[in-house]
């Protein structure tokens, strides 16, 4: 079997060292296996920042690959969202019954079901737990009969509500001091031969492999004894400001700053001069797991790091290069771990690092400084500059990541921004309703609601924007009748503090008609649109994207409340305008393309309505990919309109390859596939295959009804199963 890995294990240090702890991790009762996980059991690691915990953990991992271990998580578990959103995945990658990525608890939930009952082998590795809460609930199985699988927690907390019967504690301190000197030893080599300076060196530092790591480099890069070394952190641990709050013992804390400001103050002479310290400070407040390169080569990072650098001539301006070359001395004087073969060369900074650099520029101008609001605008805008319109691939997960570090790493100060850098939450729990976790949409901004609320206050515009896009992804989750109210009364308090010409009142007008028609009262959303239509063409002009939706949008309900043709004829006018304004390949153009498609088989050629859905299937796979929702939606009418154009084995066939592309994306308890499900059972029977169209009927309704909360569809297949039955009997 294919072994199934999600979340990335970080590479090993550079001279790593093997430690006593690595023997507990891998101790087994049975070697005779081809992996040495054949029993359940639950380690916790448990110790101070900087000693190595997640060094030691991905030592495992990476050894329990090597030995075979079938099902691997490494799972950055700082927030409960991160650990559940990693185990939804895991769900959706293994096909669990029930797994549905549009409810993630629910995905989780299967997750850890799997976990109890399973002879697969598996590991999950909990990294940086920060408080016990995060995990309630969601601890995978432990010493059950079929266990088969193994779970490692990393923790600063030494917490009660971490320890159970079927847990084993391991302490982790700082180096022994044969481990110390033996990685000064192999980091250093010829310096290392004077074995008193080395020993006094690794009991200066704590043991701590941290800031031994600093320490190494540093001498290395300045070429200096070790003595001198030992005088320049004397002098820093004398007259260093501490770190607050960094769950370090006093020394500790002393020494993490001492060799943070050695390091930093070596690492930003080191050529490009100048530029190391400010791109630490962005990722200072960034997700400590992983950040994209280009991230910081973005053009508000790049526009910010120029000031840092006056002296380079207009004619070799700032560029993504000299970020690289940045990246690369930060790597080597060890503050930060520059991943260049990953996928988005990402950047990982251990949180001590980014704490001692934030707590530096607290101690210089304090967090209330136009310096800090700087970085934390530059952050906000370079995550949002670089977010693709259209997420093909892991990559909205790692900015989304990296838009909740910032939010937790400065919080006040993000919702202070006078430029509105906060939006960039926003955008984020937007991200996920696009991408097709619509119900995580909903739970995101409700969060981010009562944090604008209480940050902005109830009138400002980003509270009210906030409210918008709930009510917005409420409706898109099926909620209409909680959508409209909401809609309806923003709409009252937008009127008390907007002008009606405002075009977040024109938006919220737009999207309230959409919810009449798609609620079913299609007249009434013909009528609010054509109002909203001239309003929109009189202050945002004819070609303004917004303009161009509501057009769209009203020529797809006219056809639907009975003008097909009518409908039809205005779309294809829309499709002319909407091609030479935003192009053939932007999604609002496809959109439109779709409702054409649709509007044509409404008409009854349905003939061409098939023919124009492969063209666009054809277009929304090459810009969209292939698991976006709207190419899922694309190919599920191609399907119908097979159907309906009297093809029932080529709409069954269609539906069969749709539904096993769901089931791996979306998980086979989603709304969509329920429905794919329903429809691929319905044309195998209009195919000539009644007893197996009753038989899926009978298999679906038994799934649905084990489904939590209210039953979707019940009464639709139990009368397409009593119909179907009815069909088999009489064959």
């Amino acid at each position: 079997m294919e072994q199934v890995r999600v979340g990335v294990v970080p590479r090993p240090a550079d001279c790593y060292q093997d430690r006593q702890a690595a023997i507990r991790l891998n101790a087994t009762p049975d070697e005779n296996g081809p992996v040495a996980l054949t029993q359940a059991a639950t380690y916790v690691l448990v110790g101070m920042g900087g000693v190595g915990k997640t060094q030691l953990a991905a030592a495992h991992a990476r050894s329990a690959l090597q030995r075979g271990v079938e099902v691997l998580l490494w799972v950055n578990a700082a927030t409960r969202d991160d650990v559940i959103s990693t185990y939804a995945d895991a769900a959706l990658r293994l096909r669990l019954p029930l797994a549905d990525r549009d409810d993630p608890e629910r995905a989780a939930r299967e997750f850890m079901t799997w976990t109890e009952t399973t002879t697969q082998r598996w590991l999950v590795v909990l990294d940086d737990v920060r408080s016990p809460g995060a995990l309630r609930g969601l601890w995978p199985a432990a010493a059950t009969s079929l266990a088969v699988g193994q779970v490692v927690v990393t923790t600063r907390l030494r917490d009660s509500a971490l320890a159970a019967v079927e847990r084993s504690m391991v302490e982790i301190g700082t180096f022994t001091e044969k481990e110390a000197c033996s990685y000064l030893s192999a980091k250093l080599e010829e310096q290392a031969i004077d074995t008193v300076q080395v020993s006094a060196l690794a009991r200066d530092l704590g043991y701590l492999p941290l800031a031994l790591a600093q320490a190494a480099t540093y001498i290395c890069n300045a070429d200096i004894d070790f003595a001198t070394y030992r005088r320049l952190l004397a002098t820093r641990l004398l007259s260093g400001a501490l770190p607050s709050e960094m769950f370090l013992p006093d020394d500790h804390e002393r020494i993490v700053a001492a060799t943070w400001e050695l390091s930093i103050d070596q690492a930003n002479r080191a050529e490009p001069a100048g530029l190391a310290r400010p791109v630490l400070y962005l990722l200072s407040v960034l997700d400590s797991g992983a950040i994209p390169q280009f991230v910081l080569a973005s053009p508000p990072a790049l526009e910010y790091l120029a000031d840092y650098m006056p002296h380079i001539p207009q004619t070799n301006s700032m560029s993504g290069e000299l970020v690289d070359e940045a990246l690369r001395v930060l790597h080597r004087h060890c503050l930060i771990d520059h991943d260049r073969t990953s996928t988005y060369r990402e950047v990982r900074v251990h949180q001590l690092v980014q704490r001692a650099t934030r707590d530096n520029i607290a101690a210089q101008v304090g967090f209330g400084s136009k310096l800090f609001a700087n970085i934390v605008d530059v952050a906000a805008y370079s995550l949002l500059s670089v977010w693709p319109s259209v997420e093909r691939d892991q990559l909205g997960q790692v900015l989304r990541a990296n838009t909740a570090a910032l939010h937790q790493n400065t919080d006040s100060v993000l919702w202070s921004s006078t430029i509105g850098a906060y939006n960039v939450l926003g955008y984020a729990a937007s991200s996920l309703g696009k991408r097709g976790q619509v119900a995580a949409a909903v739970t995101a901004h409700t969060d981010l609601l009562l944090s604008a609320t209480r940050h902005l206050g109830a009138n400002d515009i980003g509270t009210l924007s906030l409210r918008h896009a709930l009510a917005y992804w409420q409706g898109k989750a099926g909620d209409m009748a909680s959508a409209t109210v909401a809609f309806e009364e923003l709409l009252v308090d937008m009127r008390r503090v907007l002008d009606p010409d405002d075009h977040h009142f024109l938006s919220v007008r737009h999207n309230l008609a959409d919810l009449m028609g798609r609620s079913g009262d299609v007249a009434s959303a013909v009528a609010a649109l054509e109002e909203i239509l001239v309003d929109m063409e009189r202050l945002l002009g004819p070609d303004h994207r917004d303009t161009l939706t509501s057009r769209g949008v009203l020529a797809q309900w006219r056809g639907l409340a009975g003008d097909a043709v009518g409908g039809l004829a205005a779309t294809e006018d829309l499709l002319i305008e909407i091609d030479r304004v935003l192009g053939p390949n932007d999604p609002n153009t496809l959109a439109v393309r779709h409702s054409m498609a649709v509007l044509i088989g409404q008409t009854g050629d349905t003939a061409r309505a098939v023919a124009s859905f492969k063209d666009l299937l054809a277009d929304r796979l090459r810009v969209l990919g292939p698991d976006h929702p709207d190419t899922f939606d694309t190919r599920h009418n191609l399907a119908h309109w097979r159907g309906v154009s009297r093809d029932a084995t080529g709409a069954a066939a269609t539906f069969a390859s749709l539904l096993a592309d769901e089931m791996r994306v979306l998980g086979p308890a989603h709304i969509k596939t329920i429905t794919t499900r329903y429809c691929l059972a319905g044309w195998r029977g209009e195919a000539g295959d009644a007893i197996g169209a009753a038989a899926a009927f009978e298999e679906l309704l038994t799934e649905v009804m084990k489904l939590p909360g209210p039953k979707r569809d019940v009464a639709s297949i139990r009368n397409a199963l009593a119909y179907w039955q009815k069909k088999a009997e009489q064959e």
